[in-house]
């Protein structure tokens, strides 16, 4: 089923010049004559001009009749790949070159989704979708490109292709609603991933292929009529199920023969009520399923698909799926968020279908929201990822449908409501009953939250009860300012303690010029920022009096002075040794990671003591005002940690003998990240040993390893 279409500049023009005005088609001409310079010379891997491939993802993207900058950016986008010196924007304009940009660095993010690297990658590609929509569609068109020309890429190459169209591009296409990109892309993901599989549902249905056909006529030309006899204007057509759906539902258990909707029907019609006045009809005549009726109308899906579904007994006592929709819910459902482009009309009509794209990107703005909170990669993806999940519909007690992933609870309805119920909120009723604020909601409930003005706010445990993103986010934000509260009082009574402690006249110290030099020297725009950072410990109240006084007596200072006149007091703090003064804090940086035996060096950071690196640490560089004189203490018995890479040959089980080397050599293993690469697989080692001398054995042995290629301590 790879789609092999031979398609020419002059196929492009012709599908723009059905929807756009000369000019825009002018920029078109003018972005591919110069991508045709750019790319003179040069083959696909298919062996075509290089051209034919941008040609292809742009006209891929006329299926969503996409605007004249976003098929300028498709003709556009690997130019820098040739050229990186190219000015877009002084050529093409500052939209064109943001949307090139856009999918550059998109395309610079690699998926190994064995690892927690992909998390990261993850969430960038994530938050890229709020920039500008544009760009990701742009990414969608080229990987449906990309995946039709899969069968040129070696076995391995099409499976991580195929996983990684699957776990990561499919829910978003499916978000956005673009059922179109989404379908292909899964059917041909699942060609690639399970090609045993995918044949072996291709082989069943060609058996039945002509007696499902004939099904499928008949049935059309029977609910045609009777819609007919009943006045209601109305296209039919047959809808062959994917075969990626038909997969999900076997994976489920399910027999071939037990899948109902093999056999579809669309029905496109003018309104939305003779959406409800054909499933009527269709009703009065065949015997639907029980529980196979759905309305998406009523209650559209979160990418904002609209129709009505029902199963039927039909012709000659085969099932069918029926769906019933009007034309402009067809346009959405198949182009999704694309679909505002075909619409170009002014007034009310422009205003509500861009109201509508407002809602669907409403999502995708929260996912901002929540990147701007202190999350890990893995809490962000994870809460990202729960909301691409199924969805349920619950009521309002007004009859209000509010749609939330599976599992969400009444917190979760509570902030979709509005972040000022949730934070208010003192206990929830389901269907009239008193249910636990953990408790899951289920398609269908009505919910009431019951408020109090009075509340203190949520409590932090229903971030873990919570499911969405937007409530965790607005539950993290909340006691996020708390803290930032409490930071501020307790910031604000140690410094006055400090001055009294010293005598120093509060009026004095508060004057506004001393307040000004502070905040230079500490880079803040308001010193409510010192206040936080000293009830944070983040900042001494000592070093802030220092700036007034002049006295440069803190501990950072007179390290400072020491580098320069040093004598020959020593400290011990915790495993180094010190020139210069005691009671200081010492970190091991992370960057370079030293080990006993590691020839050191102190750096010093006013406010935040020594950081200690290998005197060979890159980040150190013109930094020398900065460095002390540092050594290890006494190390014996302890253990550190520090980091190697390790490049070899893709082989089976290597990571197991790795594994099996260390704990030969009594070293334990904190974590491993594995990047794959075409022909070699790269492990990043976190790893506790006791010295460099115990280090240099274990890297020697790892080395020896057949298919090592090479080992190295990193240094980030």
């Amino acid at each position: 089923m790879t789609k092999h279409v031979e398609v020419s500049f002059t196929d492009l023009l012709d599908k723009v010049s059905t929807y756009m005005d000369e000019e825009d088609i002018q920029r078109i001409k003018d972005s591919y004559h110069y991508a045709s310079e750019i790319y003179f010379g040069y083959q696909s891997m298919t062996g075509e001009n290089y051209v034919s491939h941008p040609i292809k993802v742009a006209y891929i993207l006329t299926s969503v009749q996409a605007d004249a900058a976003t098929i300028c950016a498709a003709l556009l986008h690997n130019i820098y790949k040739f050229d990186d010196s190219i000015n877009i924007e002084q050529k093409f304009g500052k939209e064109v070159a943001s949307l090139i940009d856009g999918v550059t660095k998109l395309k610079k993010l690699t998926f190994d989704l064995s690892t927690e690297s992909s998390i990261s990658m993850q969430r960038k590609i994530l938050v890229g979708l709020t920039d500008d929509v544009r760009v990701i569609i742009i990414r969608l068109a080229e990987r449906v490109q990309e995946m039709r020309d899969l069968w040129i890429q070696p076995p391995k190459e099409q499976k991580r292709i195929a996983i990684e169209t699957l776990e990561v591009l499919t829910p978003i296409a499916h978000r956005l609603g673009m059922n179109q990109f989404k379908s292909e892309l899964e059917d041909l993901s699942l060609r690639y991933y399970k090609p045993d599989v995918y044949f072996d549902i291709v082989d069943q249905l060609n058996q039945t292929k002509s007696e499902r056909d004939y099904s499928v006529k008949m049935m059309i030309e029977d609910v045609s009529k009777l819609l007919n006899e009943h006045g209601i204007k109305h296209k039919i057509k047959g809808r062959a199920k994917s075969i990626y759906s038909i997969y999900k539902k076997l994976d489920k258990g399910k027999k071939f023969s037990d899948i109902y909707d093999l056999l579809a029907l669309r029905v496109f019609v003018d309104t939305e009520a003779e959406c409800y006045q054909a499933i009527g009809i269709i009703h009065s005549k065949y015997k639907p399923l029980p529980k196979r009726f759905k309305d998406y109308i009523a209650m559209p899906k979160t990418n904002m698909y609209q129709s009505l579904h029902t199963t039927v007994f039909g012709y000659d006592g085969y099932l069918f799926e029926i769906q019933i929709r009007t034309y402009e819910m067809d346009e959405v459902a198949e182009r999704g968020i694309a679909s505002h482009w075909s619409y170009k009309e002014n007034g009310s009509n422009k205003i509500a279908h861009q109201n509508l794209m407002d809602q669907k990107l409403q999502f995708f703005r929260s996912i901002m929201d929540l990147n701007n909170e202190d999350t890990t990669d893995e809490e962000f993806v994870s809460s990202i990822k729960e909301e691409f999940n199924s969805t349920i519909y619950v009521f309002t007690p007004n009859g209000d449908v509010i749609e939330l992933p599976s599992g969400a609870t009444p917190i979760d309805f509570a902030y979709k409501v509005h972040s000022a119920v949730g934070e208010k909120m003192v206990g929830a009723l389901v269907n009239n009953s008193i249910v636990p604020l953990d408790y899951p909601l289920h398609n269908q409930d009505i919910v009431k939250i019951n408020t109090n003005k009075n509340s203190m706010g949520p409590s932090r445990e229903w971030i873990n009860m919570a499911k969405t993103a937007q409530a965790k986010n607005k539950i993290r934000a909340f006691f996020k300012k708390q803290d930032k509260e409490e930071y501020l009082k307790k910031g604000e009574e140690i410094l006055n303690k400090e001055l009294h402690k010293r005598k120093i006249s509060a009026s004095e110290f508060f004057q506004e010029e001393n307040m000004k030099q502070i905040l230079e020297e500490y880079k803040f725009s308001d010193f409510n920022e010192i206040y936080i950072g000293i009830g944070d410990n983040k900042i001494s109240p000592a070093a802030i009096i220092n700036i007034y006084t002049g006295d440069n007596d803190s501990k950072e200072d007179i390290l400072l002075k020491k580098v320069i006149t040093p004598n020959k007091t020593q400290s011990l703090k915790k495993d180094i040794i010190v020139e210069g003064i005691d009671d200081i804090k010492v970190k091991l940086a992370a960057c370079c990671r030293p080990i006993p035996g590691d020839s050191i060096i102190g750096f010093i950071t006013r406010g935040y003591g020594i950081s200690i690196h290998r005197m060979n640490c890159p980040n150190l560089n013109d930094l020398n005002e900065r460095l002390i004189h540092v050594s290890w203490g006494d190390t014996e018995g302890k253990k550190f940690v520090t980091s190697i890479v390790i490049q070899c040959e893709k082989k089976d089980n290597i990571l197991l003998e790795i594994v099996s080397k260390a704990s030969n050599h009594n070293i334990n293993i904190e974590s491993i990240h594995t990047y794959n690469e075409q022909d070699f697989t790269t492990f990043s080692l976190d790893i506790l040993v006791e010295n460099e001398s115990s280090l240099t054995k274990f890297i020697r042995t790892i080395s020896s390893i057949p298919n090592i290629v090479k080992v190295e301590r990193s240094i980030r």
